[in-house]
């Protein structure tokens, strides 16, 4: 059975954001290019499932945070297809679980999975302490393993930060920050994933920008910014970015669509 998947990330609802004296966020888009997205998918895409890799927020404040992660889910939820959602490191500075599992119309942990036709789903919680690092502690990293040993379908891995080893050397966010880019314990996370023999495909947000690694065979897909500003500064232009992934047993097909177009296909063995 072939699962057509449109993926989002990076939506940043809120506050104007600058970095190093520039615009880069073009969060006023926020709002227009999700029901954008979501009126792409609902006549023309009609995915098997809509992802929400994460950051639906610009952090400000508890309240204003909460009314516009609400605002941001309400958008996706208009999607003729169910949607699933990964926490982003935004998301959960003034908000925990609980809110977001409110929302979600989910309890639990923000780590979970799922199947759904032929293939099986992992979300994974990375958790970013601010300015420090980011981790996925060991805890969860068990229950990755337990979960996959209990699957006998062809996973895909959900998930906020990088767990790849791409050079951050051009990154405008991360040039500088390599320890809040990518997941501290990935080396752990990826043998677990190599491992099983069951990880087709792994996505992820929060670098803002279009980026593949394929390590050990299994492809690592870094998504861009719905919001980003591909200009040097105001009044810029977003990306207007989301992705369209047809999977099959046999290979993967990822269409980044928008401003900043990219194009991969994996063929499994």
């Amino acid at each position: 059975m072939a699962l057509t998947l449109g993926l989002v990330t990076d939506l940043h609802f809120g506050p104007e954001a600058r970095f190093n004296g520039k615009l880069r966020k073009l969060t006023h888009h926020a709002e227009g290019l999700a029901r954008a997205f979501v009126k792409t998918m609902n006549e023309e895409v009609r995915p098997d499932l809509i992802v929400n890799l994460g950051d639906d927020i610009e952090d400000e404040s508890r309240d204003l945070d909460l009314q516009r992660y609400e605002e941001c889910q309400a958008i996706l939820r208009t999607a003729n297809a169910p949607l699933v959602n990964v926490a982003g490191n935004h998301d959960t500075i003034h908000l925990g679980k609980d809110d977001l599992n409110r929302v979600w119309g989910r309890q639990g942990p923000l780590h979970y999975s799922f199947d759904l036709g032929d293939f099986h789903f992992v979300v994974l919680h990375t958790m970013e302490k601010k300015d420090v690092e980011v981790r996925v502690f060991e805890p969860q990293l068990a229950w990755v393993q337990n979960d996959l040993d209990a699957t006998s379908l062809p996973t895909v891995v959900l998930m906020h930060h990088p767990a790849s080893e791409q050079d951050l050397d051009d990154s405008r966010w991360f040039r500088d920050a390599e320890h809040i880019a990518k997941v501290r314990d990935r080396k752990e996370l990826r043998h677990i994933f190599e491992a099983s023999k069951k990880v087709r495909a792994v996505f992820n947000g929060h670098v803002h920008r279009n980026h593949i690694d394929i390590i050990a065979g299994i492809p690592y897909v870094t998504l861009q910014s719905l919001i980003e500003n591909l200009h040097d500064d105001a009044p810029g232009l977003p990306s207007a970015s989301f992705a369209v992934v047809r999977l099959t047993h046999e290979r993967m097909v990822v269409r980044v669509r928008g401003n900043d177009p990219a194009r991969y296909q994996v063929e499994f063995s």
